[in-house]
């Protein structure tokens, strides 16, 4: 892949002005005086590699014919990131500069633009350089009533949906179960029943039905299930600020999709990723980021000494009958802070660098993310990079076809925004997993699965923790 981008960029550095920002004249860069950008980041792993061969064949090349070096560090997870670029926004003892460029999700980037550290980067893009990107990638980036872009999208995930057909064919051929219905949470919910009842029935113990699905992220269950059902959680007002609310019609839906298979035992939540739970075989299929990809397994574990292969299939995230057709889009951006003309313009151009097809195609593809420009988002040209990675092809055509047939919907930046998310992560799915629990405590008792269940799927219940959502949520807005 690397060696592509020697021609790539002999071409560019010919036909490329050596232009600060898209509307001067004069670049405030020079090659004789070369400005360092100190950048930020949380990539590990094959996507640290990834990007600290990308910095230096930029810094090698491109960098060094406009004058600008990149010296980038990894400074852990993004939740680490975050805290140092707050440390240092707010000057606290011991805390570094903040560096010109750093990643981060709009939360943290939004609080740190409320102190004015935070440039716009629309100025230095053309309207035709806008729109090489995917628009909904730089819309999430925008803030405020003017849409000032205050995130550069760099590389972006989706949700796709994993299936174990090595036992759903099992399943299948016993019952006549469809993959048809898995196109539909609805579908979801049914086939998922009628596999638990079914794996309940090969045992001669009553209520050891083993659950069907999982998905990874409730707050994305949420975000997109609500757009899916018309009601956006988040709209943003005409004079930029954003409003946050969940109707009570859209919340019993997401209710009796989530929480009431869930606590009779069609779902479940077991392992940290769902990835995990299908690992050890507690379930055969989830919803979970496409950026996982690689880790999505190939065996399921069903102790230390026995395991068997299995086959995946990658589909769309299944959505809400009769809705509209809404995918997550999610992925730290970059931030780039206020500094000086050359700073700025430099960091600029590596943005432009970074994210232009070529570049964006060989970091996505080693990192299992999808690329932010329309034409980079070509399965051919993500073919010839991934040298037949058959999981991750199927995985990335899946998401892109996702991403871009299917509008989108993220939490927009705003106060509290990590308190608002953290409510839409764990309100239900915590009450989910509770009162699942007090099911099979009531089933150990002697209670049948109906019985137990009965206690808790009632109309009272759903409106006691709706009550209690709403409560938590205004709060969080103050």
């Amino acid at each position: 892949m690397r060696k592509t981008w020697h021609v790539l960029l002999g071409l560019a550095s010919s036909a490329v002005l050596l232009s600060g920002c898209a509307g001067k004249e004069k670049s405030v860069l020079d090659p004789k005086n070369p400005v360092t950008i100190t950048m930020w980041n949380n990539y590990t792993g094959a996507q640290q590699d990834a990007f600290n061969d990308m910095v230096a064949e930029f810094n090698e090349n491109r960098g060094k014919e406009l004058g600008v070096y990149v010296k980038a560090s990894s400074e852990g997870s993004v939740t680490d990131v975050e805290q140092y670029v707050l440390e240092a926004a707010e000057k606290k003892v011991g805390a570094r500069e903040l560096p010109n460029i750093f990643t981060a999700y709009s939360d943290t980037v939004y609080t740190v633009d409320q102190m004015g550290l935070i440039e716009d980067l629309g100025p230095y893009f053309t309207d035709e350089e806008k729109e090489e990107y995917v628009e909904g990638y730089l819309q999430e980036g925008m803030f405020g009533k003017d849409g000032e872009l205050k995130i550069f999208p760099v590389a972006k995930a989706t949700e796709v949906f994993a299936l174990n057909t090595t036992d759903w064919d099992k399943f299948a051929q016993a019952t006549g179960a469809s993959k048809d219905k898995l196109s539909t949470l609805e579908g979801v919910v049914e086939t998922a029943e009628a596999y638990y009842k079914w794996t309940d029935s090969l045992t001669p113990e009553e209520g050891d039905g083993k659950a069907f699905y999982g998905r990874d992220s409730m707050a994305n269950y949420m975000i997109i299930g609500a757009a899916q059902l018309g009601h956006p959680i988040y709209e943003k007002a005409e004079d930029g600020q954003v409003q946050i609310h969940l109707e009570e019609e859209t919340a019993r839906k997401l209710w009796d999709a989530y929480y009431v298979p869930y606590i009779n035992g069609y779902f479940t939540s077991a392992g940290r990723f769902r990835s995990d739970d299908m690992k050890t075989g507690a379930l055969i299929s989830f919803a979970g980021s496409s950026a996982g990809a690689t880790f999505f397994p190939e065996e399921v574990f069903l102790n230390d000494e026995e395991s068997y292969p299995i086959e995946l299939e990658i589909l769309p995230v299944p959505v809400f009958e009769g809705g509209t057709g809404c995918a997550v889009q999610q992925g730290a951006g970059m931030a780039v802070t206020k500094g000086s003309e050359a700073e700025i313009a430099g960091s600029v151009e590596f943005l432009k660098w970074f994210t232009d097809t070529e570049q964006n195609v060989c970091f996505s593809v080693e990192s299992g993310y999808l690329p932010v420009k329309k034409e980079a988002n070509d399965m051919e040209l993500i073919k010839k990079s991934l040298d037949g990675n058959e999981m991750t092809i199927r995985t990335m055509e899946v998401a892109i076809e996702t991403i871009l047939d299917y509008g989108t919907a993220y939490p927009l930046a705003m106060d509290n925004a990590g308190t608002v998310r953290n409510l839409l992560e764990y309100s239900m799915s915590d009450k989910a997993a509770a009162d699942r629990e007090a099911v099979a405590a009531s089933m150990e008792k002697g209670a049948s699965r109906e019985e137990a269940v009965a206690a808790f799927d009632t109309d009272e219940n759903f409106r006691q923790w709706y009550a209690e959502f709403c409560g938590k949520l205004e709060e969080a807005l103050k």
